[in-house]
């Protein structure tokens, strides 16, 4: 097989007419030549960090809309579903991308449980981590959460580390904010990356001290705009990613969307393509061609280097994306769960207090990240309640492992004017988070979600919407048109409730994230990032 096109020689920054031969699904020669093809033919899309479950689509599917963006390859984190079933469930996102021609290439998840002040479903040690590190499908410890337990030694930590140092495999980063001897600390402990990098000051320090700097764009984290002007100088040491894809956005595109902004940003386009193609695979030494000869034929074909509107994507020499049409097939799989909570009265949200002032969660658009504020309580008959005239809401997270009592927090920003909205996506443990104007409504939400063992959903006075989730809790079992079409149709309703956030659901899937600052809520309570420990909602 032949293609003939606009050839892009990332490596050696030039872009020539030629022809490129693929026999047995390697690259048998690229030759300079005329030809009348306009379109561009380079290295396929990586995405460098990403939880193929935040598209709540099984990998399978996800394989199925991603090649329709170039994306040929992702290094994948199975943190979410380790976190519900452990090996098991990282193990089955092994077998299900295997059965399609995309490469995943999957890590080892290194904080199952993210934290102990939380409940999760399952437990990763150091002895599974050097079970999994033996493993030749897993291809790197995944994102080092806990940032304090390498800095102050922590035995258990530093093993997960040791294993992977051993198999000479990379260890992934995760250190939002960390700055000075802290990260020096961080850094000298072999962890080599770093996604969660929000100023242009800490990517530059990272970066400086000899960190991988990973640009996330997400469907709620959204680091473009702070670090891409790293790129003009450091674009050997960079790459891009998504972090977390829901399924709407990922049907609109991937990674060619920040190669498009970085372009446009006046962006030079072989240093951004290094960023979008090549480093990756040299970092984490990845089975993905580069279209030298010899290698695998992992290529796509552009229509221009502007857009990057995806005409043709090839991997392994295979057809797998044509002209609007994803060749890979449907995969049958069994769903795998993990829930057992019975459901809750509406007393179980009622807040019994006298407090004057508590402390709330001051939720930011795009950002993981947090603000803790002091605020004015609202208190009807003895209980602390949603004030929707001042945009401080009640919120919840009901742990869906076993059957206890829901913890309750405050928020502000949500901005809902009626109903309430609730996920089982809740990371990092994914217990079911909520938020609403009433107990009564945050009741209704939170039951819905245990009737159909997860997913997400909207109540209104009038209406209630849910999408199931039936894989993990966490993914659903269909493809990524209907998910896409749900989920789109949810995300509307929550807004129609009032909420002013780009990703609403997304958002709220990270209330519960107790590894990002400042102030978040787990199933055990309300905790305090900053200080890794826990705090009270009332202020004494």
């Amino acid at each position: 097989m032949k293609l003939k096109g606009n050839i892009v020689d990332i490596i050696n920054r030039k872009i020539f007419k030629g022809e490129i031969t693929i026999e047995n699904g390697k690259i048998k020669s690229v030759e300079e030549k005329e030809c009348e093809e306009n379109h561009y033919i380079l290295p396929g899309f990586i995405d460098a960090h990403i939880h193929i479950e935040s598209s709540m689509l099984v990998p399978s599917e996800f394989a199925k809309i991603a090649v329709k963006h170039g994306t040929v390859s992702t290094v994948s984190d199975p943190h979410e579903i380790a976190n519900v079933l452990g090996v098991k469930g990282v193990e089955f996102m092994i077998e299900n991308g295997k059965q399609t021609p995309f490469k995943f290439n999957f890590g080892a998840p290194s904080c199952v449980p993210a934290t102990s002040f939380e409940s999760a479903g399952a437990i990763i040690d150091s002895d599974a981590i050097k079970t999994l590190m033996a493993n030749p499908d897993i291809k790197y410890l995944a994102e080092m959460m806990n940032y304090p337990g390498v800095i102050y030694d922590d035995a258990e930590v530093l093993k997960k580390i040791d294993w992977a140092k051993q198999y000479n495999k990379p260890i992934d980063g995760h250190a939002p904010g960390l700055r000075g001897d802290d990260l020096t600390k961080y850094i000298s402990a072999g962890i080599s990356t770093d996604h969660e990098c929000f100023t242009y000051e800490e990517g530059l320090e990272k970066l400086n001290k000899g960190m991988k700097v990973i640009v996330r764009e997400g469907s709620a984290a959204k680091n473009f705009e702070a670090l891409i002007d790293l790129l003009d100088e450091h674009y050997e040491d960079m790459m891009f990613c998504s972090d977390d894809k829901h399924p709407d956005d990922l049907l609109l595109g991937h990674i060619n969307q920040v190669c498009a902004r970085a372009v446009a940003k006046g962006n030079d386009i072989f240093k951004v393509l290094q960023a979008a193609c090549v480093n990756p695979v040299k970092h984490y030494n990845l089975d993905v061609g580069l279209l030298h000869v010899g290698d695998d034929a992992d290529c796509i074909v552009l229509e221009d280097l502007k857009d990057f509107k995806t005409l043709q994507t090839y991997i392994n020499g295979d057809l797998v994306y044509d002209n609007g049409v994803s060749k890979i097939k449907h995969v049958a799989f069994q769903n795998l769960n993990n829930f057992n909570t019975a459901k809750k009265e509406v007393s179980d949200f009622k807040f019994e207090s006298k407090a004057k002032d508590i402390r709330v969660i001051e939720c930011l658009d795009g950002e993981l990240v947090t603000n803790e504020i002091i605020a004015a309580s609202t208190i009807k008959n003895g209980n602390l309640v949603s004030n929707t005239k001042t945009d401080i809401l009640k919120m919840t997270v009901v742990n869906r492992y076993n059957n206890d009592k829901p913890a309750l927090a405050f928020i502000k920003n949500y901005g809902l004017k009626e109903g309430a909205i609730a996920s089982s996506v809740g990371h990092d443990s994914h217990n079911i988070i909520a938020v609403g104007v009433s107990d009564e409504a945050i009741c209704k939400a939170v039951n819905l979600l245990i009737e159909n063992e997860g997913g997400i959903c909207a109540i209104s006075d009038t209406e209630e919407k849910v999408v199931p989730l039936p894989v993990a809790g966490i993914m659903s079992d269909k493809n990524a048109e209907t998910i896409g079409k749900q989920y789109s149709e949810l995300d509307k309703m929550a807004k129609q409730l009032g909420s002013q956030l780009h990703a609403p659901y997304m958002s709220l899937s990270f209330m519960a994230l107790l590894v990002i600052p400042a102030l978040k809520l787990s199933d055990k309570g309300l905790f305090n990032g900053g200080k890794f420990e826990f705090t009270s909602v009332e202020v004494v």
